[in-house]
């Protein structure tokens, strides 16, 4: 245990790691130093986001001394005195034999007694329809200049950058503290990411999906792999509704999600466009049989907010140039409900995998949208269904939403956890992390109630497409039941069959399938064991 501590203080004090020797209540707590202490100890959990780590009985130079029972009971107190002068605690504790005594490794982390409002929106629409710009201007409060200056907060990879198109999922932040808007000055900065979520009593999370029509796969699980709590649909004043467009809203009514629609770069409009889009966009909402409710001011905001379901749907003309709308908006998620998960989290744990990653110092991290329960650090997990059917066993080591650390994790937050024994070539996306408690299944073939969309040809026994259910992407068999062949506009019951591996699914779960473009929805009916 001694060699594991001395692995870590032989490099020195950095970052969020700080050695004490001793701390004593007659010096230590005297107002000036412990004043002292306090802005040290603030300072370390702010590079830390939101976390520090205290080494008692070492050396400045990271040699362990230890400290006899007395004085290490002491110094644990005067710390323990510190972190609640700035509204932390001692998390973790761990005590360790030295020549002198011992040694304690403490973990202090901002309290997480109040819990925070958290919705989660999925943001779709065509590609130079203003997404990730109204993301952008809206998480961050700066104007755009009209070519896309904000967006580049969320575009990640370098050939989004350069291209101006998203290619993969963003996610973004805002929230409120007192009922006013909390915004990221840098949103590239993973401290003032994590402090925003440490202060707001309410979190607005973005999902910020794929526009361009050869990412639509990428699009389909930003909608359907997080736990959406409402869906965000941009249609720009210069184009009005496109294919995509209408794609797009097809898989958020699908998923059963209220929707909100924005009305973007209506600057670039005359006012007689904007009138002419305005009424393409409500016709489009009423053939889907949606109830469209313009919002022109705070009283429409809280008016709609305070009654919407999956038939209004609020529409908000907005510009990040000139700011129109942008105040339309932080009220609409200021007084949006926050969807009910007293059931959920209730059950045992359970998230499907939305990406994996290695990071260097902390080792395998899987990240999702947590559907169901509660997570703590520690927790004995498994993971799966491998390629054979199979869980893994493994545990938790550590959580972060947005780059905030946490010790529980909970329904509807999405997180990133740490994992123990397991690589990144041993995960695939599609796959679940639960508890020990949670049911696993591994399932091989379902029937399904499914509706034809869009499809040119006859759908017969054997045909092959890509089933998104959650995060799963597969190659999937049909085999339809009722009839010999389905096409567009027939809906029926048929049989889907995993074609490479085995998933985690259940009753009730809905489903797309496409072959480039969407070609139909639905709902699994029966699990085929």
């Amino acid at each position: 245990m001694t060699d594991n501590i001395y692995d870590i203080t032989k490099d020195g004090e950095r970052d969020n790691i700080e050695f004490k020797e001793n701390l004593t209540i007659d010096y230590h707590l005297k107002k000036d130093r412990k004043q002292h202490l306090a802005s040290q100890m603030k300072y370390r959990m702010e590079v830390g986001c939101g976390e520090a780590i205290y080494f008692i009985g070492v050396h400045d130079e990271g040699h362990l001394i230890g400290l006899p029972e007395p004085e290490y009971e002491e110094s644990i107190f005067v710390l323990e005195s510190i972190a609640h002068e700035v509204g932390a605690e001692i998390l973790e504790l761990e005590k360790h034999p030295a020549n002198n005594g011992s040694v304690a490794k403490v973990r202090i982390a901002k309290s997480q007694k109040n819990k925070k409002d958290h919705i989660l929106v999925g943001v779709a629409g065509h590609v130079d329809h203003g997404k990730s710009t109204l993301v952008g201007t809206l998480t961050t409060g700066s104007l755009d200049n009209g070519s896309g200056r904000t967006r580049i907060f969320l575009d990640v990879q370098k050939h989004e950058i350069e291209r101006g198109l998203s290619a993969d999922l963003s996610f973004a932040v805002y929230g409120f503290s007192k009922s006013q808007p909390v915004r990221l000055k840098n949103p590239l900065k993973k401290n003032e990411k994590s402090k925003l979520v440490e202060e707001c009593d309410k979190v607005v999370s973005f999902v910020d999906t794929v526009g361009h029509e050869p990412w639509l796969r990428t699009t389909i699980r930003g909608i359907m792999g997080q736990k959406l709590s409402y869906g965000l649909l941009t249609i720009a004043a210069d184009q009005g509704p496109t294919h995509i467009t209408k794609e797009h809203l097809g898989i958020i009514l699908a998923m059963e999600l209220p929707v909100i629609v924005a009305m973007t770069k209506v600057d670039v409009v005359t006012s007689e466009k904007a009138v002419e889009i305005q009424q393409k966009i409500f016709e489009l909402l009423k053939l889907v049989g949606r109830i469209p409710f313009m919002v022109k001011s705070i009283q429409d905001a809280d008016f709609v907010s305070k009654n919407m379901n999956q038939h209004i749907v609020p529409v908000v003309r907005v510009s990040p140039v000139t700011g129109e709308g942008l105040d339309l908006f932080d009220r609409l998620f200021l007084k949006l409900k926050i969807p009910s998960n007293r059931k959920e989290l209730q059950k045992p744990f359970m998230m499907y995998i939305d990406k994996i990653y290695s990071v260097k110092g902390v080792g395998t991290v899987v990240s999702g949208t947590i559907r169901q329960g509660k997570v703590k650090k520690g927790d004995k997990l498994l993971i799966g269904p491998t390629g054979t059917g199979e869980y893994i066993e493994t545990a938790s080591k550590s959580m972060e939403m947005h780059h905030y650390k946490k010790d529980v994790a909970e329904t509807g937050e999405v997180v990133g956890i740490s994992i123990t024994g397991l690589d990144v070539s041993d995960i695939k996306r599609g796959m679940i992390l639960c508890s020990t408690e949670y049911p696993t299944i591994s399932v091989r073939e379902f029937e399904a109630d499914v509706a034809i969309l869009i499809h040119p040809t006859t759908i017969k026994s054997g045909y092959e497409c890509i089933a998104h259910i959650e995060t799963i992407a597969e190659t999937m068999t049909f085999e339809p039941i009722d009839n010999e062949y389905m096409s567009a506009g027939d809906t029926g019951k048929i049989k889907m069959k995993f074609k490479y591996r085995p998933c985690c699914i259940r009753e009730g779960q809905k489903l797309i399938f496409r072959e480039g473009r969407s070609k139909g929805v639905g709902t699994v009916t029966r699990i085929i064991q």
